[in-house]
């Protein structure tokens, strides 16, 4: 096997939002703590204030690599932070007097307890956002007795609307960079087939053309040869313009942003993940044989693209069988997303009706075996039409998800 060669293109709006929350905790927090100092003597107990504070003071910078990207700030973290917020607010009217919070006092986290619901916004999305800052709104609302000051109201409800929204924009933006990611792997597709068509234009392409043309005018047995050289130049063109590229594959960690992984073709033959399945189909292609693929990978499952390219193989030997060596073929592979579509069609003399049930009759299986049965084990179906006279269209479906 060809040994790969990979680029790698990252993209991110996500992660300046991060760096944003690590100044953002830090900042809060310092302001905290100038807010008790300022206010010291009002408290009731004071040194339960500190001992939060001191607590906060510790935690604060011993978690900025958490919030420093998705990847770190795992479930796990944000309940504990989320924790540490409630905490402090719940604190609030142990340590301070019952007159400073009925009007509308900051509780111990202040603002702080915004950076821990803004953090569950960019880990989670809106839905994540919305469920922390119903936990901080519930409690605010508690120490005020159930009757919060039009102040405490007022903060509740922007950050419940600022943490929501932020976390739909999070949101949005990991779906443009899967797009963007996507553009630029068909941009990246294109320009390896265009190297290639130069590279192999330059060389075997031209040889085969040559070794054609010289056959043709030879006659015999060179004609033969000329032949056999001219499909399997049609076929090298058409694996020239297929899509050698797999598929890109947003990254794990959505901090990092959409990650566009491409390699050389791997062996179709391998075991075990997927293939393009155009890569297997390609070498049908011949002087009566068109492909017609799209123009981005196709990827299945090995044993399911192995299944199916079989199943296409014994189309056409059907076409070749029954409608004779000079009837000319055609494959289309479509792609749906949640299946996989190929068509075998030809311009033969078509099948009387009645015939197939005939053959199978007769012992003769050819497409209830080789074609059906194959399609029936994918999950999938295989429908056969033809009519007199005008050919014979053979449409292979395989489902996504349901193949092995």
């Amino acid at each position: 096997m060809a040994p790969k060669r990979e680029r790698v293109v990252r993209m991110s709006v996500e992660q300046p939002l991060w760096r944003a929350l690590t100044a953002y905790r830090l900042l809060t927090m310092v302001y905290a703590v100038l807010l008790f100092a300022s206010a010291y003597k009002d408290f009731v107990r004071p040194w339960l204030a500190a001992g939060y504070l001191a607590a906060l003071a510790v935690w604060t910078p011993a978690t900025l690599r958490r919030v420093a990207g998705a990847a770190r700030c795992t479930r796990g973290f944000l309940a504990a932070d989320l924790a540490v917020a409630l905490v402090g607010i719940a604190l609030t009217p142990l340590a301070d007097t019952h007159a400073r919070i009925q009007a509308g006092g900051p509780t111990l986290p202040s603002i702080w307890t915004a950076g821990s619901v803004l953090a569950f916004a960019l880990k989670g999305g809106w839905r994540w956002a919305g469920i922390a800052s119903t936990f901080v709104a519930v409690a605010n609302i508690a120490i005020h007795g159930g009757d919060p000051t039009r102040d405490t109201l007022h903060n509740v409800l922007l950050v419940w609307v600022a943490s929501i929204a932020l976390g739909y924009v999070v949101e949005v933006a990991r779906a443009s960079e899967a797009t963007l990611a996507r553009a630029l792997e068909i941009e990246a597709a294109t320009r390896e087939r265009e190297r290639l068509a130069r590279d192999i234009h330059d060389g075997v392409l031209q040889v085969l053309a040559m070794v054609q043309r010289r056959g043709t005018e030879l006659g015999g047995e060179a004609a033969e040869l000329g032949r056999m050289a001219g499909e399997q130049e049609v076929a090298l063109r058409s694996l020239v313009s297929s899509g050698l590229v797999r598929p890109s594959r947003v990254s794990r960690d959505e901090a990092l942003g959409a990650l566009v992984d491409t390699y050389e073709v791997e062996e179709p033959g391998a075991d075990g993940g997927e293939v393009d399945l155009r890569s297997l189909l390609a070498p049908h292609a011949g002087s009566r044989v068109s492909f017609a693929e799209p123009g981005t990978p196709v990827p299945l499952p090995v044993p399911a693209a192995r299944e199916l390219a079989a199943a296409v193989g014994a189309a056409l030997d059907n076409v070749r069988k029954h409608a004779g060596e000079g009837a000319s073929a055609w494959i289309l592979v479509e792609d749906w997303g949640d299946e996989v579509i190929v068509t075998v069609r030809d311009d033969g003399p078509g099948i009387p009706a009645g015939r197939l049930d005939q053959a199978e009759g007769e012992g003769r299986m050819g497409v209830a075996l080789s074609i059906r049965g194959r399609l029936r084990d994918l999950g999938g179906s295989a429908e056969l039409v033809s009519v007199p006279g005008q050919g014979t269209e053979v449409e292979l479906k395989v489902p996504r998800g349901r193949t092995q």
